[in-house]
């Protein structure tokens, strides 16, 4: 048995999320506890109060969200940490979700960790205010017709690929105008379904070279270190251990494509048959399973998903 442990990104966050490991595991609660110290000087209200209570709308604010999935992955990979030890042969995350992934893999400390999220999130929303972008969920289409897609909508404005998750299921990101204009063009090349997403900004595109350029100019300041397991890069599809490797990839996701699908088919080919999601949901699960039926996949979001696991 070869296990992969993934880590999901934003838009998996819900109110109550993590609340149980938080109650129930002594190393789950210092994460919470360390996330709690690291923050208190840079947001207003407290993250468990937010996470556990809500109001929702507060919790999808990006400021929260991202620190949100980060600290109850992470508390929830402490808890379970020694089921896996000697086994994981790769850790991957989805967008934010590598941040999680490198935690695991032994890149930087919690704090770090929490600091380093903290600074993305902001420079990421400082950029999705000084650019009118969105993104779409598009369904039923391959990247050939994606990217036919977006040279459809190109008078009406930018439009690239941002999120390659699954067969038939790509989010486009990039000018609000071609957003709207791609529901009418997409539905012309045959997709099945145009979702629109409450996203604050075009993430995953050249919008946001502002945060890309922000966080490379940061983060030589933040102590990342090579990995103890290899981390599969969303922008390169590959592994990286090196914490010049990290750093770049890093910097690259801002604007890159997550290559999510890639990813996945890369740790099949080097003898991975289970993967562990870790986090709020199940989304990467479904996406894994829509990638490769073959491989058992596993979720663990709630102390009683922890029956579950068949390893």
């Amino acid at each position: 048995m070869k296990i992969a442990l993934v880590f999901p990104g934003q838009g998996a966050q819900y109110v109550g999320m993590g609340f149980d490991f938080c109650e129930s595991n002594e190393r789950a609660n210092a994460i919470f506890a360390a996330a709690e110290f690291e923050l208190k000087k840079r947001l207003p209200d407290r993250l468990k109060d937010v996470m556990f209570l809500g109001p929702e709308e507060e919790l999808k604010k990006t400021e929260y969200t991202q620190p949100a999935i980060f600290t109850m992955s992470c508390a929830i990979y402490e808890a379970v940490k020694d089921r896996f030890a000697g086994k994981i042969a790769f850790t991957a995350g989805h967008s934010l979700g590598e941040y999680s992934a490198l935690y695991a893999a032994g890149a930087f400390t919690f704090e770090e960790g929490i600091r380093l999220v903290s600074r993305r999130g902001a420079l990421m929303q400082e950029a999705s205010n000084g650019a009118k972008g969105s993104m779409a969920a598009v369904l039923g289409l391959d990247s050939v017709k994606i990217k036919e897609l977006c040279e459809k909508v190109s008078s009406s404005g930018y439009m690239t690929a941002a999120n390659i998750n699954s067969p038939g299921q790509i989010v486009v990101s990039g000018d609000a105008s071609a957003i709207d204009a791609g529901e009418a063009a997409a539905k012309e090349l045959g997709a099945k379904r145009y979702i629109k997403l409450a996203v604050a900004g075009a993430f995953h595109s050249r919008l946001m070279q502002s945060a890309a350029d922000g966080l490379k100019a940061e983060i030589g300041s933040y102590g990342i270190k090579d990995a103890a397991i290899p981390v599969i890069s969303n922008f390169l599809a590959s592994e990286v251990t090196s914490a010049g490797d990290i750093r770049n990839a890093l910097i690259s996701q801002v604007t890159g494509a997550v290559r999510w699908t890639e990813s996945v088919e890369y740790m099949i080919s080097k003898g991975v048959d289970t993967f562990v999601e870790i986090g709020p949901g199940a989304v990467l699960s479904g996406l894994i399973k829509k990638i490769d039926k073959n491989v058992k996949v596993f979720n663990i979001d709630k102390v009683s998903d922890l029956g579950k696991l068949a390893l």
